[in-house]
């Protein structure tokens, strides 16, 4: 029996100091979501822990529980009542909290991550119960690293980071971003098997430029500008060497939803001093990657035989085309700076080209090629004659009926990628891609799109999800003790998200595997990138271990209830 079978933590803490079970209240025991079980108390449970007469007495078994739960979910309506529900079950009983999302991770995804956690930051202050993690802010320079100290777990191995600036398609929200971090470790715990206890969610608070949170009277957050410059850059060089000084060189730092300008820097800055990456940037181009080396299986054709136009050249655009670059040169021996010429960029200013190179942002800069100035999205398809057409803008509709049929006018199976969340934001929705395109796209998403019926045969989009990938990365990170991110890394997540797709669904157009082996999927992926970490000198838990796949699935958090003594 392991010690957290014999042992529990005391109430509203969960200090590495326990108190022994039987010394437990069990009032309190119902109150400490790691440890409660409700209903499934046994009859022997409730006389040891003195929880006779503060349950029914009907005695529910776990997966009846998750049933009974289930049933509740699916009378709400509204996706946002049952995102709520799923955070107050996390609250008050934390292994049912995730076996059901488990257990049920199709229907439950879109709940607790995109689309709904974006109506969920949008209202965060409304919605607002108890503190999930913690929040740093511009008040507490100097003190962050006692407030990492205010926490009560002190064996943290993953940290997902917002300052709210840039919350998926959805702009600033400030404060109120703290949804993204919180939904992105549920997942990492449900999906790669992290324990809960070892996630820790933060949201640097420096303000917000929304003026509508500004004025809410609801507001959780600072009430003045963003800061920007020296200020900002002094408290997260605070914020990251805290980190370091308090949970050592292994623990992960994700940066998440930081704006553009920040989040280059930010990456830049750390990935070489800490166990940083960043999602936007690198876990959607490995997602995207893996989807397009799947697509090609389905197609036909290499990587370096095909030719790239991206909407959007933010951190997620560039972010996908360096790794698509560093992908062909790997399989071609070219060196990156030719691959990259079969990669172009649209942004709001239209075809990225070298004319307009000194008015660009540095991360663009490497995507401006020799070619005449070209103003619309629709005109640079007819230029470039793309065989893939990749949406990172964050803009909906963009995809317009015209872009769509130039796709399918120049490829018989053109492949096309409406990335941005949520679903409000989508390039295009799955129906019109297979619609305007006669059912010849091969179409992914970064929002859920049901499956589409055209010409009597149902076309099943797959979903681009980041979910695929960062908590596979952390795991393997994790169990190689590895002690940066590289880029090869990546490449080697991407590549074996790939190999777990599917061929029999190739035809239906699906170019990823099923969530519902989502666990599987991670075990493959952690093992992979593992591998690449001892490979590279870059990993500390030595021996490597001789089955990385099985030694991955051993290190998965089980979310089982346990019987106490």
């Amino acid at each position: 029996m392991s010690m957290e079978e014999l042992v529990l933590p005391p109430l509203f803490s969960i200090s590495p100091l326990f108190i022994p079970l039987c010394c437990y209240s069990g009032y309190n025991l119902l109150r400490d979501p790691r440890h409660n079980k409700g209903s499934a108390f046994s009859e022997k449970e409730r006389d040891a822990h003195y929880l006779r007469g503060l349950l029914p007495p009907a005695i529910l078994s776990q997966e009846l529980q998750e049933k009974r739960i289930m049933h509740t979910l699916r009378q709400y309506k509204v996706p946002l009542q049952r995102y709520m529900a799923l955070m107050d079950l996390q609250e008050r009983n934390e292994k049912l909290f995730y076996k059901l999302l488990i257990d049920n991770v199709e229907e439950l995804l879109p709940v607790v991550y995109t689309p709904t956690v974006g109506e969920a930051c949008q209202k965060y202050g409304s919605i607002f119960r108890r503190p999930q993690g913690l929040f740093i802010s511009l008040k507490d320079k100097g003190k962050i690293l006692e407030i990492l100290k205010n926490w009560p777990e002190r064996n943290i191995q993953v940290i997902v980071v917002t300052d709210g600036e840039r919350i998926l398609g959805l702009g600033d929200l400030g404060c109120q971003g703290m949804g993204i971090p919180v939904g992105k470790l549920s997942l990492y715990t449900a999906l790669g098997g992290l324990r809960p206890s070892a996630c820790l969610p933060i949201t640097i608070d420096v303000g917000t430029n929304n003026e509508e949170l500004l004025k809410d009277e609801f507001y959780i957050g600072l009430r003045q500008k963003r800061a920007t410059g020296q200020e900002y850059a002094e408290l997260l060089d605070e914020f990251m060497n805290a980190v370091k000084q308090n949970y050592g060189e292994k623990v992960l730092v994700q940066f998440e939803d930081f704006g553009n300008h920040n989040a280059f820097e930010l990456l830049t800055k750390y990935r070489h001093t800490h166990l940083a990456f960043n999602d936007d940037i690198q876990g959607t181009a490995s997602v995207v990657l893996a989807g397009l080396i799947s697509a090609l299986r389905a197609v036909g054709g290499k990587l370096a035989e095909q030719k790239f136009l991206f909407l959007g050249a933010g951190e997620a655009g560039t972010g996908i085309a360096e790794l698509i670059a560093l992908e062909m040169s790997k399989q071609t021996k070219a060196p990156v700076e030719e691959t990259r010429k079969k990669i172009w960029l649209v942004d709001s200013k239209g075809l990225i080209v070298r004319s307009r190179l000194e008015s660009l942002q540095h991360f663009k800069k490497p995507w401006a090629h020799e070619h005449e100035p070209v103003k619309t999205l629709l005109d640079s398809v007819k230029a470039i004659k793309p065989t893939v057409l990749i949406g990172s803008s964050g803009v909906g509709k963009t995809f317009t009926k015209e872009v769509l049929e130039a796709m399918a006018s120049l490829n018989e199976k053109p492949i096309i990628l409406a990335l941005s969340n949520p679903t409000s934001q989508s390039e295009c929705t799955a129906e019109e891609a297979y619609t305007w395109t006669k059912g010849k796209a091969i179409f992914a998403s970064g929002s859920p799109f049901d499956p589409v019926n055209y010409n009597g045969k149902t076309y099943v989009p797959g979903q681009a999800n980041n979910a695929y990938i960062f908590p596979g990365l952390g795991l393997g990170l994790i169990i190689s003790g590895a002690i940066r991110v590289n880029d090869g890394m990546l490449l080697a997540a991407s590549e074996a998200l790939a190999s777990q797709a599917i061929p029999g669904n190739f035809e239906k157009g699906l170019i990823y595997p099923p969530f519902s082996n989502i666990r599987k999927i991670s075990a493959h992926i952690a093992a992979s990138v593992a591998a690449k970490a001892y490979e590279l000198g870059l990993a500390s838990h030595l021996p490597r271990p001789k089955d990385l796949v099985k030694y991955a699935e051993s290190c998965m958090y089980s979310p089982v209830y346990r019987n106490y003594r």
